[in-house]
């Protein structure tokens, strides 16, 4: 793709966010749009949210179990950038109305000690870099109408990223055994999904040294305070107005999404 080109996808998804109205796949519109080029776009709408004084706050990694990938029908895991105007405390009301077709999905996410950056991180290297681990629900959304996406659609869209809420209680790393740690996610009380770190590149760490390295060949570094949400230890779910999620980490305690109407 040429850099108008970029340029015009980019600005179709950002008035996709401004209109709440979902686009056509930009694979459609752009018979060449690489994994490379998604990127390009990603990048593009992240620096004009950050001109709009948004600040990154972390990044996310996705499609990072089997059950997601298939779910979405691509092959490999993407990353996406964290702005803090995606952030929700933990059971505070989320307005759904801000979203297009929201899914939800549970999570545990790192907090960075210190900055982390590669090529050559390691699953020593990127825990020494971990402050703590919080319960997480990720609300992922796609403003590629019906979720009819390929893994360079989700790309360009910062990975299908919507908002996250995080839990309020802290776990050191070493206190938990995250390939182990069992998941209960509730909607509206009725249980709906389970799963285990496991699912997420056979650990959330896993996830994490991904990450470092894979940015690290864009030259960019991770950040001390930053978030990282590494996937999903479950399929997504559906959410809508007035639905309550809440899952539920053996060892990390739980979280809570509340898509009531935010005042």
């Amino acid at each position: 793709m040429d850099p108008r080109s970029i340029g015009d996808a980019a600005t179709g998804l950002l008035d996709a966010y401004a209109t709440r109205t979902p686009i056509a796949p930009l694979t459609a519109t752009y018979a060449d749009m690489s994994v490379s080029a998604a990127y390009e776009i990603q990048l593009a709408q992240v620096e004009a949210w950050q001109a709009g004084g948004a600040r990154i706050v972390g990044h996310k990694v996705g499609l990072t179990s089997a059950v997601m990938r298939r779910q979405l029908g691509v092959d490999q895991p993407d990353y996406g950038h964290l702005l803090d105007g995606m952030a929700y405390m933990d059971g505070a009301p989320i307005d759904a109305g801000r979203f297009l077709q929201p899914r939800i999905e549970p999570e545990i996410a790192f907090v960075l000690k210190k900055p982390l950056a590669g090529p050559g991180v390691t699953a020593a290297t990127a825990a020494a870099a971990v402050d703590f681990v919080l319960p997480a629900l990720e609300v992922i959304d796609s403003r590629i109408a019906d979720w009819k996406i390929t893994l360079a659609d989700t790309i360009a869209d910062n990975a299908s990223s919507g908002g996250f809420v995080l839990g309020n209680r802290p776990t050191p790393l070493a206190a938990a055994d995250l390939a182990l740690t069992g998941c209960l996610l509730h909607r509206n009380g009725e249980l709906v999904q389970t799963g285990a770190g496991g699912a997420v590149l056979g650990s959330p760490l896993n996830a994490l040294v991904w990450l470092a390295n894979v940015l690290g060949e864009r030259k960019v570094a991770l950040e001390a305070g930053h978030v990282v949400l590494p996937g999903s230890v479950t399929a997504a779910i559906p959410v809508e107005r007035g639905d309550i999620v809440t899952a539920t980490f053996a060892g990390l305690g739980t979280v809570t999404a509340n898509f009531g109407q935010a005042s």
